[in-house]
This record gives C-alpha cells, sequence and structure tokens, in this order.
C-alpha cells in the first residue's frame, strides 16, 4: 500500500484537482483512485482534508439523459410538495418543519 502526496492548502501542484474543481471544467474522476490529498489545517481540530485527482486521467461528464432528466424533475417536484396540503410549495420543503410554511405555522397566516 503506497502513501498519498499530501500538499498544504492552495498548495497543489497543476494537474491535479477536486471533484467539485473537475465538475467546473465538464469532467468526472472516472474511475481513477485518488491521487493526492490537500490538508487545510485547523486551531482545534483535525486538519480539512480535501482529495485531489488527476485532470489529464479525467473523462468527460456523462450527457443527461432524458429519462435521467425526468427523473430529476420527479424527484424535485417531490420535494416541494408539501404532504399535508398536497400543493407545490414552490420551494423545497424544509426538512425541520416536514410541512410547507403556512401548514407548519398557520396561526401567523391569518389576513391582519
Amino acid at each position: 500500500m503506497s502513501t498519498l502526496p499530501v500538499y498544504r492548502w492552495h498548495l497543489a501542484p497543476d494537474g491535479y484537482a477536486t471533484r467539485r474543481q473537475l465538475r467546473a471544467r465538464n469532467l468526472r474522476p472516472g474511475g481513477q483512485d485518488v491521487a493526492a490529498q490537500l490538508e487545510r489545517p485547523r486551531r482545534r481540530r483535525g486538519p480539512l482534508i480535501a482529495y485531489l485527482y488527476r485532470v489529464d486521467l479525467a473523462k468527460p461528464v456523462r450527457p443527461m439523459t432524458p429519462g435521467k432528466r425526468a427523473a430529476l424533475a420527479k424527484a424535485m417536484c417531490a420535494r416541494r410538495t408539501c404532504p399535508q396540503c398536497r400543493t407545490d410549495a414552490g420551494y423545497v420543503i424544509p426538512t425541520s418543519l416536514r410541512v410547507c410554511v403556512p401548514c407548519a405555522y398557520p396561526e401567523e397566516q391569518r389576513p391582519a
């Protein structure tokens, strides 16, 4: 088992990128193993760690298929639909409330 090279925050050499950086370039790791890691020191806890992948081995992001687009639209619709009043709230229902804001606070929704 080989150890990963460790770089300090902002000091990684060119040719490495995090998953988010790859995605910003319309790339994905494509099955490659983690090539290195970044460490950002913190005062009271352990360091923040970010895994790096080689850009030259990254593959293009797969295109969105009509079936995947429909599945994502259905999932987002379910996240916006209030289970109590069954209406589309127009926003993602907060998991802390589990219902839309008017259903969670009906006494505050009275007309003035």
